[in-house]
């Protein structure tokens, strides 16, 4: 699974915000002291189920000679310039003589040159170095710690997963104090391998240590959790981390998400409210997107706010005016009692459609509102389109709008293919009586 390009930045954003773990100082105080600073902040002992570690226990203490000093301050001075070429130049002199060097000094030199390197954006060479570094015996325990830590920064940026997580945990073993980014990282590290399992417990172990203490976890520890929960296919915590997300960084992309896991569970009152609160950020921008809404609102009987969503929809050239859209805003506006508004909206629909349904529907319509001719009308063009789901339905229809315009023989004709299906046999029987009625009893009244 190769790195995402987000959480490669992530991991090159903290090299970035670290330096003292890179940069050497021309002291061998701070030179014992490299790193720590860099370390991740905070005090997560250890991980769930571990003991606690151990009390860290020092090393010989290390120094560097007065003249190796003075050679280092040669490269500070470049460095502190940002004469990163110049600085090579001159630690290719210093390794010249390094024969002479201490362990502890060529560890330093090495670690100059990792710190070069890196600035210079050149990462093989730099993890070369800080490599050259940690083979030396004589090291001090921050620039040993500081080195494993770095070093496993860096084979995050070249993708080397494996790597990076074995220095991790040699780290965390030397480490006494293990803050909650280097979990973080060490469960980047596993979900970039698909340990899925690994991953989890590092990165719950790092959010719990923030939540324990009031803080907030950092977003990209969220979206991670997120992530590997959504991978497990446990909708229940994606959705528990989403509402932390919303809370804390309330973005619009969030909300959507909430929304679409609210609809996996079946909660569409609950994704109805957090898409709603995506579409008031002005973050719905495609068609499906807003035709979703307006579905989700008829779904939860507010027809005439999906109307109004499906319009807008339309008026900015979002929602194109298919045959299918217009259908649902007419089916909206007529839910919404706005028959009126919806038949032009349903006869543009019908038009555009090449099946005979929708002119189907529209003679239902017409008939409701007691436009009986208006219903034969679109009848007809619903027979001459064909393919009606529901021909026995639409037969109905006209025969109850030919029995309101007192055309009974048409009438009957009508029932009579309508009683041809069981669907609505029943039915259609007795509008045959009815009209047979009627017609018995016009004829009468004419004699």
């Amino acid at each position: 699974m190769k790195m995402t390009a987000k959480v490669l930045k992530l991991v090159r954003q903290s090299l970035l915000v670290a330096p003292m773990a890179l940069a050497p100082a021309a002291s061998s105080v701070v030179l014992q002291s490299l790193g720590m600073d860099a370390l991740p902040s905070g005090s997560v002992y250890a991980q769930d189920g571990e003991k606690e570690k151990p009390q860290y226990k020092t090393k010989k203490s290390y120094s560097l000679r007065q003249p190796v000093f003075k050679d280092f301050a040669k490269v500070q001075e470049k460095t502190d310039a940002s004469d990163w070429k110049g600085a090579l130049v001159v630690l290719k002199d210093l390794e010249a003589k390094s024969g002479k060097y201490t362990s502890f000094e060529k560890a330093n030199l090495w670690n100059y040159y990792g710190w070069v390197y890196y600035s210079l954006e050149n990462y093989p060479q730099s993890i070369r170095y800080y490599e050259k570094v940690l083979a030396e015996p004589e090291l001090s325990d921050a620039l040993q710690l500081g080195t494993l830590y770095t070093l496993a920064q860096l084979k995050f940026v070249q993708e080397d997963y494996r790597g990076a997580v074995n220095l991790l945990q040699k780290w965390m073993k030397l480490q006494p104090i293990v803050g909650a980014d280097a979990y973080v990282l060490l469960a980047q590290g596993y979900y970039q391998l698909e340990d899925m399992n690994s991953a989890l417990k590092n990165i719950n172990t790092a959010v719990s240590d923030y939540e324990g203490k009031g803080k907030v976890p950092k977003e990209n520890w969220y979206t991670l959790q997120r992530a590997i929960y959504y991978d497990r296919g446990d909708n229940k915590k994606v959705i528990d981390i989403l509402q932390k997300l919303v809370r804390h960084y309330p973005k619009a992309s969030y909300w959507k998400q909430l929304s679409g896991m609210y609809g996996q569970v079946e909660q569409e009152k609950n994704q109805l409210y957090a898409l709603d609160v995506a579409y008031l950020m002005g973050a719905l921008d495609k068609e499906k997107e807003l035709m979703n809404l307006a579905y989700l609102n008829m779904g939860q009987d507010v027809p005439n706010k999906a109307a109004r969503i499906i319009v807008k929809g339309m008026d900015q050239g979002i929602i194109e005016k298919t045959s299918k859209n217009l259908e649902v805003l007419a089916t909206a506006l007529r839910l919404g009692q706005d028959v009126k508004k919806s038949i032009p909206i349903m006869e543009e629909a019908a038009k555009k459609s090449d099946k005979g349904d929708l002119y189907a529907r529209l003679a239902g319509i017409y008939l409701d509102s007691d436009q009986n001719k208006e219903a034969l009308s679109a009848g007809s063009k619903a027979y001459k389109r064909g393919s009606i789901k529901r021909p026995d339905q639409l037969q109905i229809v006209l025969g109850m709008a030919n029995a309101n315009l007192k055309r009974y023989d048409a009438a009957i004709k009508e029932f009579e293919k309508a009683a041809k299906d069981k669907r609505s046999k029943k039915f259609a029987v007795q509008w045959i009586e009815f009209a047979e009625n009627e017609k018995r009893r016009e004829e009468s009244l004419n004699n």
